[in-house]
C-alpha cells in the first residue's frame, strides 16, 4: 500500500470512529464545537460551482491548493478549540473518540495537500491523478467532509 493509500485509509478510519461516536450518543458536541465545524466549512467552500470531484479541468495548482487549504483552516480550528493535531497514519484513534479525532482525520488530507503544494512549487512535480481525485472527493461532494454537518443529529 503507498503512502497516501495509507493515510486516506486512516484519515477515514479517525473520521468515522468520531462520527461513530456522535450518531451513537457517546460525543454530543458541545456549542463550540458545533461552530468550528460550521466555521470550518465557510473557510473550506470549495467554490466547485456543483461540479462533482475530481475537479480535472482545473489546473494542478487550484486542485492542490484547494486540498492544502484545510491544513492552515483545521490547524486554527484546533487551536481555537484548544485541542491537539495527532498524526493518524499507522495509529488508531483515542476512544471515545471526539472533535480531535475528527480534526486530525480531516487534517491528514489536508497536511498531505500542503506537501504536494510545496513539491509542485519546488519541483514542478505533480502526484499521481488518482491521489488528488482520492483526496477531493474526501473533502468534497456527497458523504464527504463538506456533508461532515449531516452526520451529526445534535444540531
Amino acid at each position: 500500500m503507498d503512502s497516501f493509500t495509507a493515510r486516506l485509509d486512516d484519515a477515514w478510519e479517525w473520521w468515522a470512529a468520531a462520527v461513530e461516536e456522535a450518531q451513537e450518543g457517546r460525543w454530543v458536541r458541545d456549542a463550540v464545537e458545533r461552530q468550528v465545524v460550521a466555521d470550518i466549512m465557510t473557510a473550506t467552500n470549495a467554490l466547485h460551482g456543483g461540479r462533482l470531484a475530481p475537479f480535472t479541468e482545473d489546473s494542478w495548482h487550484v486542485r492542490i491548493g484547494r486540498i492544502a487549504h484545510w491544513a492552515g483552516v483545521l490547524r486554527l480550528a484546533a487551536r481555537a478549540g484548544g485541542w491537539e493535531l495527532r498524526p493518524v497514519v499507522g495509529h488508531s484513534p483515542k476512544h471515545p473518540a471526539g472533535m480531535a479525532e475528527l480534526l486530525s482525520g480531516i487534517y491528514a488530507i489536508g497536511e498531505q495537500g500542503e506537501e504536494w503544494m510545496a513539491q509542485l512549487l519546488r519541483e514542478g512535480r505533480v502526484p499521481p491523478e488518482k491521489d488528488i481525485a482520492q483526496a477531493e472527493g474526501f473533502l468534497t461532494g456527497p458523504g464527504s467532509m463538506e456533508d461532515l454537518e449531516l452526520f451529526f443529529y445534535d444540531s
